[in-house]
Formats: C-alpha cells, sequence, structure tokens
C-alpha cells in the first residue's frame, strides 16, 4: 500500500470509529448502524470468567437508539491504535476512559465496516 492511500485508508478507518463511539454517547442509531457490518458480533467476558455478554448490530443500535450511552456522553477516545491493516481488513485497539475494546473491520464495496469487537470497561 502507497503512503498516500494508506493514509487514505487509515483516515476512512478511523471515520468509522468516530461514528461507532459517537453515535453511542449521543444517542445516534443511523449513525452507529452505517459504523456496522450487519453481522456485528460485539462480546465481552462476564465477571463469573465463563460466560459471554453477546451484542448484534441490531441490539447496537437498539441500545443506541435507546439512548443507552447517553450516560457516557462525557466520555472521549483517549488512544487509537491502528494495530494492522491491509487493504481489505484492520486490527484496532480503542481505549476510551470507559472501555477498552478491540475492533476488527473490513472493507466491503460502500466502505469500511465494524465487524468483529471484543470489550471490557477500563
Amino acid at each position: 500500500m502507497i503512503d498516500t492511500e494508506r493514509t487514505a485508508t487509515e483516515d476512512a478507518i478511523k471515520t468509522v470509529i468516530h461514528d461507532y463511539y459517537e453515535a453511542w454517547w449521543t444517542g445516534d442509531p443511523a449513525r452507529m448502524e452505517s459504523a456496522l457490518h450487519p453481522d456485528l458480533a460485539k462480546r465481552a467476558l462476564m465477571p463469573d470468567g465463563r460466560s459471554l455478554d453477546q451484542d448484534t448490530a441490531s441490539s447496537m443500535v437498539d441500545w443506541t437508539a435507546r439512548g443507552t450511552g447517553r450516560k457516557h456522553a462525557g466520555d472521549q477516545i483517549v488512544e487509537l491504535v491502528l494495530q494492522d491493516l491491509d487493504e481489505a481488513m484492520a486490527a484496532v485497539k480503542v481505549r476510551t476512559n470507559v472501555y477498552v475494546e478491540y475492533l476488527h473491520l473490513v472493507r466491503l464495496p460502500e466502505g469500511w465496516k465494524i465487524l468483529n469487537v471484543l470489550w471490557r470497561r477500563a
């Protein structure tokens, strides 16, 4: 990937990630939906150390519409690390004041989408 292409790819990925978080914090379900792959798998290990909290694209859009993320409206991205990327997929670590998340993104014909998220509270 040449430098200008890589920069454009990184910018597109960062835009999708900001859409995801800002949609959550502002309660914007359309923006959330635009950031997610329809087959999103979002998971967190529960306190019992065995079971998983699991969300889908539709549950994330529903939670966003209900305003669940608005209680963290003052949250912000404090670290965003593009760990690996190529022309079709990317792995990104994001840390906010509330969450640590590892995101996998894929490039679709309509642009980058978040496909997988593994998260925990910060």
